[in-house]
């Protein structure tokens, strides 16, 4: 029998097993022979707690995939009617192959023609001609606009009623300009008078802007605006008359959009 006074030396029986350094009991933890295999850790159970604590999860969503679809197919047609109206478009642009229509000037008169003291007052007398070059198109001249400027100085403006033209069709037209007492800048002003007593003559330069719609059959192409420039226009007019006519015969404009 034990006595229970004795004390406690903290050294295992003599015959026991070391103890092993992990701190667990060697005969319950001995190492396993050499080949023995162990199986992987069991993955964490599926559950719904487990995959809404977990940031990195996106659940699939069946209305995503279909939305994405059907932009996918928005946008491919889109493409599609593209890609076909510029077909078109380029298609029936060589087929007719639209031209601007041609300006030329066949005279121009002026007038009652006075310069004092940095005013003018005169009338201007403009005939034109125009043309339609295009075999397969018909134009529609919606608003003309024209002014007659001497250099970059507007002296008179005025608008030509509107006139429709056939294809391969040439079309006269007139217009009138008038000014009486109306204000023109010194450099202008003295460069018109050194001009008329040098040479006899002024140059003026006209400019005409119009609204053109073009159209075959029953295609009709947006407006266009066409802008006309008729420049050095020298009209003989000497230092001691007051009206003069055009020199130099009929002159060709100037044409774009």
């Amino acid at each position: 029998m034990n006595d229970p006074n004795r004390p406690v030396t903290g050294y295992p029986a003599a015959g026991a097993p070391p103890p092993n350094p992990n701190g667990y009991g060697g005969a319950a933890h001995q190492q396993p022979p050499i080949g023995t295999a162990y199986p992987y850790a069991a993955p964490p159970p599926a559950s719904a707690v487990y995959y809404q604590n977990n940031p990195y999860y996106q659940p699939n969503n069946p209305y995503d995939a279909q939305r994405n679809t059907f932009l996918r197919r928005v946008i491919g047609m889109a493409i599609a009617g593209m890609v076909i109206a510029g077909t078109f478009v380029f298609i029936l642009w060589l087929i007719l192959r639209p031209r601007i229509p041609e300006f030329r000037v066949d005279s121009l008169s002026v007038s009652n023609l006075n310069l004092t003291n940095s005013l003018i007052s005169g009338k201007w007398d403009l005939r034109f001609t125009v043309r339609n070059p295009n075999k397969k198109m018909t134009l529609y001249y919606d608003d003309v606009a024209a002014a007659v400027f001497y250099d970059d100085v507007s002296l008179s403006d005025t608008t030509v009623p509107p006139f429709f033209q056939e294809k391969r069709a040439e079309t006269a037209r007139q217009a009138s300009f008038a000014t009486a007492g109306a204000y023109v800048n010194n450099r202008a002003f003295d460069q018109m008078n050194k001009e008329r007593s040098r040479k006899g003559a002024i140059g003026f330069n006209v400019r005409m802007v119009a609204r053109v719609r073009f159209r075959a059959g029953v295609w009709r192409a947006r407006r266009r605006f066409v802008r006309v420039y008729c420049k050095d226009l020298s009209v003989e007019v000497g230092s001691n008359n007051s009206s003069g006519t055009l020199l130099g015969g009929a002159r060709q404009c100037r044409v774009g959009l």
